[in-house]
């Protein structure tokens, strides 16, 4: 720990830019998706006094809830079209240039959700959504969400060296998680979760965006982007030596020039290109595997019951918040200690071994559900989330099941942390390291688009799956974490301490090694039935 925390003064501008990097990347993100809950009785509050001041009547609860709905999903359609847009734009204009231009874009979009009141037009709302949704996707895709998210990943994965680059890639986490603890604490009553200023709640990344638009020119483009995409050898060096040291460079550098040479006359690939080219296909179905066990790892399950949760606990109403803080804010701190040891102990461990965990404490967890229910009377409501909360309400005032009230809650912080430590800081570090640079902006497109529909999805279906199977939604999620860790632990290679072409070459190997058991099967197979003929 000592030789890595000296290395990181080392480093120490390097950590600047990521800080930078950070604060105005995915940190926006985590903060926009999470800071929505906390101004959702206002907003919608808004929505209807508006419409009673234009038209004279009150709306019916049915058009206010699909105006409300409009405005969540506004976040997701933006983040679509910037999905499909970052691609093309960070491969012609760097992410830098890329990371720019989105922060004036949040800029505007909050101006829109920050004068929205004064100027009572619940319209200035959905366009600052969907601004931020289109930087959001730049971002994701610099780690994968839209613009600032995907171009502040790809960003962090390039300026890296080899030896930090686990680490380096796993900030995009860190920074995500601490968004949406930084949403949890301005969105408390004491602060600024009120009626009174819920609009300026909506305007704190507007701030941000500002920070990083002010400091983020006096850092160099990344230098893998200089050398392989616009042959500049002389300001790929300039980069490498202002962000590592005069003396930290040269073995990076030869590693680039290896890449460049077996990359030279290849061209950056578009989206179609990518889908039709088989040697990417182990790469695609690794990245589509991490993400969607990511979205279905039980994390939406848990944040949902979280609330029903702690009041078994008999948890006062006023201090629910404040222990949901702390479920997010151990969400941060085990990614941070995610990103000290991924470097030491590889990205596979992490992610099968953090997978197997999580899905061991929703075991426990569903078992503490189940025992719940069949401790309350069933009465004659069969539904299966009032039976849920009938056992809440029932184990509240029942002392003989004290231990099981608090083991539910130290459940759901041992299943945060498990996810902090294992797959929420591997994924993002295993998808920067497993394509090439004329692969990696059209594939993290593609990511992103799985990424935003299965937000959407996840959104609209996992409700009515909660209505229809209660606390058994949880075995769904179970399956899911038990099938990804099996199929990481036999197909993903380890990418710690590797180049990208020695990761290439590893895909390239193990695909081989496939077609040729095939082939030897089908020969002796050949063989056998010549032989019986004969």
């Amino acid at each position: 720990m000592a030789v890595f925390l000296s290395d990181l003064v080392q480093y120490r501008k390097l950590l600047l830019m990521i800080l930078v990097l950070g604060i105005g990347g995915t940190h926006l993100s985590g903060f926009q998706m999470s800071v929505i809950n906390y101004t959702s009785p206002y907003i919608q509050k808004f929505i209807n006094e508006t419409w009673l001041e234009r038209y004279g009547s009150v709306l019916q609860q049915e058009t206010l809830t699909l105006l409300w709905s409009f405005i969540v999903s506004m976040y997701c359609v933006g983040g679509m079209i910037g999905c499909l847009c970052s691609g093309y734009l960070t491969a012609k204009y760097g992410k830098k240039k890329c990371l720019l231009f989105n922060d004036a874009v949040l800029i505007v979009a909050t101006l829109n959700t920050g004068f929205s009141r004064r100027a009572k037009s619940f319209e200035m709302i959905l366009i600052g959504r969907f601004l931020e949704g289109i930087g959001a996707a730049l971002v994701l895709f610099c780690l994968l969400l839209g613009i600032h998210m995907n171009a502040h990943v790809q960003y962090a994965g390039e300026i890296s060296p080899k030896k930090f680059r686990g680490f380096v890639n796993v900030t995009c986490s860190v920074f995500l998680a601490l968004g949406k603890a930084v949403a949890r604490i301005l969105g408390l009553r004491d602060l600024l979760g009120t009626e009174d200023m819920w609009n300026v709640l909506l305007s704190f990344s507007g701030l941000v965006a500002l920070i990083q638009l002010l400091f983020l020119p006096f850092f160099p483009e990344s230098p893998p982007y200089l050398l392989l995409q616009k042959g500049d050898k002389d300001g790929c060096l300039k980069a490498m030596e202002q962000l590592w040291g005069e003396e930290n460079y040269h073995t990076e550098f030869d590693d680039m020039l290896k890449e460049k040479a077996v990359t030279k006359g290849t061209k950056i690939m578009n989206v179609l290109e990518v889908l039709r080219e088989p040697s990417v296909y182990p790469q695609l179905c690794t990245m589509l595997l991490l993400l969607l066990s990511l979205q279905l790892c039980g994390l939406s399950a848990i944040t949902f019951y979280t609330t029903e949760i702690f009041q078994t606990a008999n948890l006062q109403e006023n201090i629910i918040p404040y222990v949901a803080l702390g479920v997010a804010t151990s969400e941060l701190i085990s990614i941070i200690f995610c990103s000290s040891i991924i470097d030491r102990f590889g990205r596979r461990i992490l992610l099968w071994g953090g997978y197997l965990l999580m899905a061991l404490i929703l075991v426990l967890l569903e078992t503490s559900l189940l025992l719940s229910v069949s401790k309350c009377s069933l009465g004659v409501d069969l539904h299966l989330k009032s039976l849920c909360r009938t056992a809440i309400v029932s184990l509240s005032s029942d002392d003989r099941f004290l231990w099981m009230r608090y083991c539910s809650v130290t459940l759901i912080f041992l299943f945060i942390i498990a996810y902090g430590i294992g797959p929420a800081g591997a994924v993002a570090s295993v998808m920067n390291e497993i394509f090439t640079l004329s692969t990696r902006s059209s594939a993290f497109v593609i990511g992103g688009i799985v990424i935003w529909l299965g937000l959407t999805f996840t959104g609209m279906l996992f409700p009515f799956a909660v209505m229809v199977l209660g606390p058994f939604c949880f075995l769904i999620f179970i399956a899911v974490l038990v099938t990804a860790a099996v199929l990481i632990y036999l197909f993903l290679p380890e990418t710690k301490g590797r180049s990208i072409s020695e990761i290439t070459e590893e895909f390239k190997t193990r695909q081989f090694k496939r077609k040729h058991h095939r082939r030897v099967e089908k020969n002796a197979t050949e063989e056998r039935t010549f032989c019986t003929r004969l």
